[in-house]
């Protein structure tokens, strides 16, 4: 028996297989409002057959968008758009998480209420560009939150994990990587800051692990999860000691109880899912360029619980189908991933239309 295929423990859930599908940005929803277009259902509940999906990240309050055209989860219509989306998914049988994603730094003042700066730990500027209706521009210098304020971004997030349970999702995922507002806290680089939120690592630390139990508080621990990259460097972070921090971090996980961990590994340089695993009592789930191959040898060796792919999914709506019966793959159009309309989202054939 294919090890992907057999059923797994994800806090609450039972899930029929061990494959998840990757949160991926696909800027599909209405720019003015943060709210999923009506394809989005359809590009969800045709991918249904995974383990576990987790949506694409989502802001949890307008000062959290970074991108054109991602959706939020902070308004009444956003919350009943993803539950047309949530509906549909269950429909099928299947299990949806919503990756909660505060861009903080990296964003752009034109994509923010009063078109203010972005928000970020400490006043750093990043490099680079980043997208927005006019097209690519050049990230400028955030705000550093004051420390009365940093309480109610972590409420934020309490409350779009209250938001997200009523339109209808399984659990919610903590984007914790990829450079955003809770890793710009974590990281040595971008968080200067002398007051109780940064300083050491203890502290640096601390408002991942408070938004976390703001989440947990909310939604109950074995319905929320964290995405964790160590050493990605996307958008410009970096850590003075990256392998204390993480493990660090991953250690202080322990008492929250949470549903999974989910660890994408970029850099073979050391290996962070070795490290992390045994320090983690939930379920472990595995991500970073993995094919079918790859994936069973993981589950076999006990290295992870399940097996998270991203463009596989993208690209292959019946993928548990396909990797059962060993079938051709299709090959993901990137010039598509983040453009508007269904083309490149909707319209990837399945084995049974190809036939």
């Amino acid at each position: 028996m294919n090890p992907l295929f057999s059923t797994t423990q994800i806090g609450r859930y039972t899930l029929r297989n061990r494959l998840v599908m990757s949160p991926m940005t696909r800027s599909r929803a209405d720019d003015s409002n943060g709210v999923p277009s009506d394809t989005t259902a359809t590009y969800y509940s045709q991918r249904a057959d995974a383990g576990l999906i987790v949506t694409e990240g989502t802001y949890p309050s307008a000062m959290g968008k970074g991108y054109v055209r991602t959706p939020g989860i902070h308004s009444k219509a956003q919350v009943q758009a993803w539950k047309t989306i949530t509906d549909a998914v269950h429909a099928k049988g299947g299990r949806i998480f919503l990756q909660l994603m505060h861009c903080g730094r990296i964003s752009h003042s034109s994509l923010l209420p009063g078109a203010v700066a972005p928000v970020a730990p400490s006043a750093v500027q990043p490099v680079g560009k980043v997208f927005t209706a006019t097209g690519p521009q050049d990230l400028g210098m955030p705000r550093a939150l004051t420390t009365d304020e940093i309480g109610g971004v972590i409420d934020e997030f309490r409350q779009a994990t209250r938001h997200a349970l009523d339109a209808g999702f399984d659990g919610v995922e903590l984007h914790a990587a990829s450079g955003y507002l809770p890793e710009q806290f974590l990281a040595s680089n971008t968080n200067l800051r002398t007051d109780a939120y940064g300083g050491s690592l203890v502290k640096r630390a601390r408002f991942i692990l408070e938004v976390l139990t703001a989440m947990t508080a909310e939604a109950g621990s074995d319905r929320v999860g964290i995405k964790l990259a160590p050493e990605m460097g996307f958008n410009g972070i970096s850590d003075a000691a990256p392998q204390e921090t993480y493990r660090y971090l991953v250690e202080q996980l322990a008492p929250l109880n949470l549903a999974y961990l989910h660890v994408v590994q970029t850099k073979p340089e050391f290996d962070y899912h070795a490290q992390l695993r045994p320090l983690f009592r939930g379920a472990y789930l595995h991500g970073g360029g993995l094919n079918q191959e790859a994936a069973q040898l993981l589950i076999t060796q006990g290295r992870a619980d399940a097996a998270v792919f991203g463009s596989l999914y993208l690209a292959n709506p019946d993928l548990a189908q396909r990797f059962m019966l060993d079938a051709p793959l299709n090959s993901p159009q990137r010039e598509t991933f983040f453009s508007a309309g269904p083309q490149g989202y909707i319209d990837y054939p399945t084995l049974e239309s190809a036939q």
